[in-house]
């Protein structure tokens, strides 16, 4: 009886699944707009896959992946190795998912559009079509597959990285300008001061990280590349941080400040330490444990001398791939921020509005509540159909940054490691390391452009 009806109450769903965002929501959900429900609905499906790439990570799902046939193919360690197969795997049905829904959107201009109804319902059919994608790829003959995927994969999560700088501008532009508003409303003294407190400590989490990158990352005669990395990447930072409170920028962009550009700074040593984090020498690579001993083994003075000096020439043990990984737990951390802070803001002038919408979607964005009339009947008002007279972002480019995003989940979970097929292991190598530190160049180059392009381009209108 108990399972007959369980299987009418989940058919008594499937209607709703099939429906538009509104359904999923419970009678006690505030009332949303049906563009950032949609939104938030595709990166909880997004999080959800996350999550099972994780899980085909954790300690004891090697035995039951190496049952697939063909996983263990060619590959001398298959332990270790087989969840970084299946992370790809799973990555790669997310990737076409959402690649193909981005072809399918391109030129949606409203929610009356009949494509707009696939966007913003049928949930039940978008998830079976996932669940079918995902388990397809796990049958996909190994061949090229994971060497030509790993290449798709750098170049889309290089992109992603470059979106992470557009979203995390906006969301420091936004916090500056909450707090001056605030502070020119009353209580000037406490704002300031914790608007100054949250630029000290931005810039001095910087220099610590500075510190630590030579301390650890350095090697008097060695590790060439990682000294000019760190000491490049801070001259930049520094010269950034500079030119964005000079005269002649606030005069053109007032929004520009110091708060901005540590939050930039931060981001770029990140990137610096995941770049560092991939360079095939060991010894210019110390892994999160070796970091801890170097920092624990002083503090405990040997009794034989002779040990003493043996234990610093002692080579550090190879990294071998693992899923808990420091800066993967970082990457994943900052992607998670990113996308929620994607999918919820919506301001008329957030840097993600720009961002995602098209010049031919010439709608303008309008966050006061929508009239009465503009509620569907039946939704009981919780979700408002914002997006009849014209798309509130674009749905092509939405889709195209999550099928970007799903690529750069796999990176961060292989921890950019490149299959060898004459070692028959994953290694990390040097494309990898460029592509992570080029990366930072750009995203400095991009955050120094939103400031400078007001005094270049006179005859445009940046406001």
């Amino acid at each position: 009886m108990g399972a007959v009806l369980g299987i009418c109450s989940l058919a008594s769903w499937i209607p709703c699944l099939c429906s538009g965002a509104s359904c999923l929501l419970c009678r006690c959900c505030p009332n949303s707009k049906n563009s950032t429900v949609t939104r938030l609905i595709y990166a909880f499906l997004l999080l959800l896959s996350t999550i099972v790439a994780c899980i085909m990570l954790a300690p004891g799902m090697e035995k039951e992946l190496k049952k697939v046939p063909g996983f263990c193919d060619k590959f001398a360690d298959c332990e270790a190795l087989v969840g970084y197969r299946a992370v790809y795997r799973v990555s790669f049905a997310m990737a076409v998912f959402f690649a193909l829904f981005s072809l399918l959107m391109i030129k949606v201009k409203s929610s009356k559009d009949p494509r707009a109804s696939v966007h913003n319902g049928f949930w039940f059919f978008k998830i079976a079509a996932i669940i079918g994608i995902m388990v397809g790829a796990f049958y996909i003959p190994e061949g090229p597959f994971t060497k030509a995927f790993f290449v798709v994969g750098a170049f889309g999560a290089f992109c992603f990285i470059l979106i992470q700088l557009v979203l995390l501008v906006d969301f420091a532009h936004s916090w500056n300008e909450s707090w001056v508003e605030r502070m020119e409303e009353g209580n000037a003294r406490c704002w300031y001061a914790a608007l100054l407190s949250c630029t000290v400590l931005n810039y001095s989490l910087s220099i610590i990280a500075v510190v630590l990158f030579y301390v650890f990352y350095t090697k008097p005669d060695g590790c060439t590349e990682n000294k000019f990395f760190i000491s490049f990447n801070m001259i930049l930072c520094i010269a950034a941080s500079i030119a964005s409170v000079l005269p002649k920028v606030q005069e053109h962009q007032p929004r520009s400040g110091l708060l901005q550009s540590s939050v930039i700074t931060l981001y770029t040593m990140y990137l610096t330490w995941s770049a560092m984090s991939n360079e095939p020498d060991r010894t210019c690579n110390p892994s999160l444990l070796n970091i801890i001993n170097q920092i624990a083994v002083p503090t405990i003075a040997p009794a034989n001398t002779t040990a003493a000096l043996i234990l610093p020439t002692t080579p550090a043990p190879q990294k071998s791939p693992q899923w808990w990984d420091a800066q993967s737990i970082v990457g994943l951390l900052i992607f998670v921020l990113c996308l929620l802070y994607s999918s919820i803001r919506s301001s008329n002038n957030s840097q993600v509005n720009k961002l995602t919408l098209s010049g031919s979607d010439s709608v303008i964005l309008d966050d006061a509540p929508a009239a009465a009339g503009d509620v569907e009947d039946g939704e009981s008002q919780r979700v408002l159909d914002n997006e009849k007279d014209g798309v509130q972002y674009s749905y092509a480019f939405f889709h195209f940054m999550l099928f970007l995003a799903s690529l750069y989940i796999m990176m961060t979970l292989t921890n950019w490691y490149s299959p060898d097929v004459e070692s028959k292991t994953l290694t990390s190598k040097w494309p990898a390391v460029w592509a992570k530190i080029s990366s930072s160049w750009v995203c400095l180059l991009l955050y120094v452009w939103t400031f400078v392009a007001p005094i270049v381009l006179t005859n445009r209108d940046f406001n």
